[in-house]
């Protein structure tokens, strides 16, 4: 692990992630104090890449949980290989192994570790043969009901399972837990007392300009200057999703691929279903005037 968050963000910059020190020194910390990171902020600043990063950075498995309504525990945890149990059964009836006085003894063997599938939390706190922790991913909690969001607590607590038919499982070394968050609505305060807390902005100009060189180098300087300038404009806007970063890098791509040099309003009207999914996005931007949105972009950049 990194010495310290300057060390910290170096090896994530290594691995293709720029984090900004706020970040990183809430990455660092979780890491050291072995508590999960809660990660919110808009759809697309990157919070799920975190997980990815630190997967690639430290070796460990990335085993992801994603959320949705309605997740419950056999989503989530384990639940039991019921076909193979079925198999199991019917081979010992066909086989002559099921015969009387010995059924506690089948019954033992169908639940047993070897008909249990693992879950994303189960899995992350069963024993690694690497020695290296894994990085659970929670991606999008708040998409999940009260309930689960309950017992999720009570894992992230002790970092131990019970399976009733075979006992508790308790991790040696707590996996790198990261949570993250779109805020479709509030996260019970229970489980941000249990983690340690991060708001991910949007990247400012410079930090999303270093970004778009480091993943669309194709793009010539000058074009992504004036995209990232033209986006931070556009989220000024209070649109229902401003585009995120990978957006913004299709947005630069897209621009390139059609022989764009520089940004031109043509161009940029065109093209700007890479940036805005959304049709009532779109048409406040080019309501507002997608010209002086341009022109901006042009002038900020001498």
């Amino acid at each position: 692990m990194a010495a310290n968050v300057e060390e910290l963000i170096a090896q994530l910059g290594a691995h293709d992630y720029l984090a900004d020190e706020g970040l990183a020194t809430a990455i660092y910390l979780a890491i050291e104090l072995e508590r999960p990171l809660l990660l919110e902020g808009e759809a697309g600043v990157g919070k799920t890449e975190v997980a990815k990063v630190l997967s690639r950075w430290t070796g460990g498995e990335l085993i992801r949980l994603q959320c949705y309504e309605g997740i419950d525990v056999n989503q989530a945890v384990y639940e039991w290989d019921y076909t193979r149990q079925l198999l199991h059964l019917r081979t010992a009836e066909a086989t002559g192994a099921a015969k009387a006085g010995e059924s506690e003894a089948l019954e033992n063997e169908l639940y047993s570790e070897r008909f249990l599938v693992r879950r994303p939390l189960l899995e992350a706190i069963a024993p690694r043969t690497d020695g290296l922790r894994p990085v659970l991913l929670i991606d999008e909690v708040d998409r999940a009901d009260d309930e689960f969001e309950a017992f999720l607590l009570e894992v992230l607590s002790e970092y131990a399972i019970t399976v009733p038919e075979l006992g508790r499982f308790v991790a040696e070394k707590p996996p790198i837990v990261i949570i993250t968050s779109n805020r479709t609505r509030d996260v019970h305060d229970a489980l941000k007392r249990r983690a340690l807390y991060h708001w991910v902005e949007h990247p400012d100009f410079d930090r999303e300009l270093e970004i778009l060189r480091l993943k669309a180098p194709a793009v010539p300087e000058t074009l992504a200057k004036q995209v990232a300038a033209a986006t931070a404009e556009i989220r000024a806007f209070g649109l229902y999703k401003p585009p995120g970063v990978a957006e913004t890098i299709d947005w630069a791509t897209a621009l390139h691929l059609i022989g764009a040099e520089g940004m031109t309003v043509n161009a940029a009207d065109s093209t700007l279903g890479t940036l805005l999914k959304y049709r009532e996005d779109q048409m406040r931007v080019r309501g507002a005037g997608l010209e002086e949105i341009v022109a901006k972009a042009i002038s900020l950049i001498g």
